[in-house]
């Protein structure tokens, strides 16, 4: 058995596999280290995240994140519990976050210094109706918004949000005010890297009603954490696999047989053929067609309807703490108002009982402003100096000695970091027959099948493939 593929999704497929006492399969990852957007680096002082660094407290319908972390000994005690225990050193340290604006830092993401009365009673009734949205269910009894998102309700009611904008149902709704605005065109921005005018409503609403966790020693916002950032949850799934993930593997070619599926996999110079009984697709599903050329033409067609979001990550090591502005003190997540970055997280934050010498801020910037395609060129053809300078002004202006204190930038480019989850592209389009494709030697295992990108969605559809290959199994004897 093969799995293409080392990232969360194809990960997770091995480690269902591993613990179904199924050792008999290969992870091939063309990078050279498995994780995908769980990557992290390592400097001499702490780890830090390249991609994804949080997971919020899983409900209780996320079973196989709760599995996963009480296996790593992260959940502690029954992994069905309403409100487990969380080891302490995962949990997000406090202040988790805070937001620049107007030369201050707020405590949390809506900033409350210079709102008027009722702009604040509007963001009260927005949380309150996104709480009242937590809790509603459909007609046919599933929460209008579970994750993973394969959970949710299938109401027609509800689905039929997928052809609006989130900004549109703001609009509709009746949230106009400022902030509100922006902390809806923030959460697109930074789960999606999509503006919310060009995410589907019921995406948006997702964001914000789908998580429903809660655990006995943390407030139900927390979110687990580590200074690099997800890696330690790709590294937990990884290990069941141990030395059958096999990095540095290029697949260039799949053909599908009566028998088996025949794979050319190039490994530097050298092209070798692997056949397998099953094979398990865990990369991005637009690179699908490029490699087996017998796809059916609907699979081709869905796998190429997708567009993706190009990010910027980059991460800097300074000498020593910044500089602070007035307001709310330094925090896990640090997010501004007015820029085109998101802000940037504290690799040492999670330290924060020691006293350190140095830190590593890893900053993040969706490029939602300009067409994908016109993104990817801006990534390719910007020269790294001109990043590093936009990203140093960018943080000068909230820490006036961020050029004094770094020692090194390094740039990450991704130009295919996420499938953007705009109108129409859940229910309403090709998603479902991803999702729902069957093929007697191939499975498909990617957050691209749940349409957006999510810790959750990945494992889930990871955990799914492995399970219907598990049954393949069984059948044929």
């Amino acid at each position: 058995m093969l799995i293409v593929g080392g990232g969360v999704s194809g990960l997770s497929a091995a480690w269902k596999l591993a613990n179904s006492a199924v050792d008999d399969f290969l992870v091939l990852e063309m990078e050279s280290e498995a994780g995908g957007n769980s990557r992290a680096g390592q400097s001499p002082l702490v780890a830090y995240p390249w991609g994804a660094h949080y997971l919020p407290l899983p409900g209780p319908e996320a079973v196989h994140v709760r599995e996963l972390l009480a296996e790593l000994g992260v959940l502690q005690g029954e992994p069905a519990a309403q409100k487990p225990s969380y080891d302490e050193r995962y949990l997000c340290a406090t202040p988790q976050e805070r937001i620049y604006r107007n030369g201050l830092w707020d405590e949390g993401l809506l900033p409350q210094r210079g709102i008027d009365i009722a702009e604040r009673a509007e963001q009260k009734r927005f949380h309150a109706r996104m709480d009242e949205l937590k809790r509603a269910r459909g007609r046919d009894g599933r929460r209008l918004f579970a994750i993973p998102m394969a959970l949710s309700s299938r109401d027609p009611e509800w689905l039929a949000l997928d052809r609006i904008s989130f900004a549109q149902w703001l609009t509709d709704n009746g949230f106009t005010a400022p902030t509100v605005r922006w902390l809806a065109n923030y959460a697109c921005r930074d789960d999606y890297g999509t503006a919310s005018d060009q995410v589907s409503a019921w995406a948006g609403l997702h964001y914000f009603a789908c998580r429903n966790g809660e655990a006995a020693n943390a407030s139900s916002d927390t979110v687990l954490t580590a200074p690099e950032g997800n890696a330690w949850l790709a590294r937990g799934l990884a290990k069941k696999a141990g030395e059958r993930v096999v990095t540095g593997a290029l697949v260039g070619r799949i053909e599908e047989g009566k028998s088996s599926v025949a794979v050319d996999v190039l490994f530097g110079e050298k092209t070798v053929r692997i056949e397998a009984r099953q094979l398990i697709w865990a990369a991005p599903a637009f690179v699908l067609p490029r490699v087996w050329p017998a796809i059916p033409g609907e699979l081709k067609a869905a796998a190429l309807a997708g567009d993706y979001a190009p990010w910027l990550t980059a991460n800097l090591h300074l000498a020593d703490l910044p500089e602070e502005r007035h307001g709310a003190p330094a925090a896990w997540d640090n997010v501004f108002y007015d820029s085109p970055g998101l802000g940037y997280v504290s690799a040492t934050h999670q330290l924060i009982r020691r006293r350190l010498s140095g830190t590593v801020l890893t900053y993040y910037r969706a490029l939602h402003d300009v067409a994908s395609a016109e993104g990817r060129r801006l990534l390719m053809e910007t020269p790294r100096e001109a990043w590093a300078e936009g990203i140093l002004a960018e943080l000068e202006r909230v820490h006036p000695d961020i050029r004094k204190l770094t020692t090194r930038l390094d740039v990450f480019r991704n130009g295919h970091a996420m499938r953007r989850p705009v109108p129409g592209s859940l229910f309403h389009g090709q998603r479902e027959k991803m999702a729902n494709f069957e093929s007697p030697r191939i499975a498909l295992a990617h957050a691209d099948l749940s349409g957006f990108s999510l810790f959750e969605e990945a494992q889930y559809r990871g955990v799914l493939a492995a399970q219907r290959l598990l049954a393949r199994l069984r059948t044929s004897g």
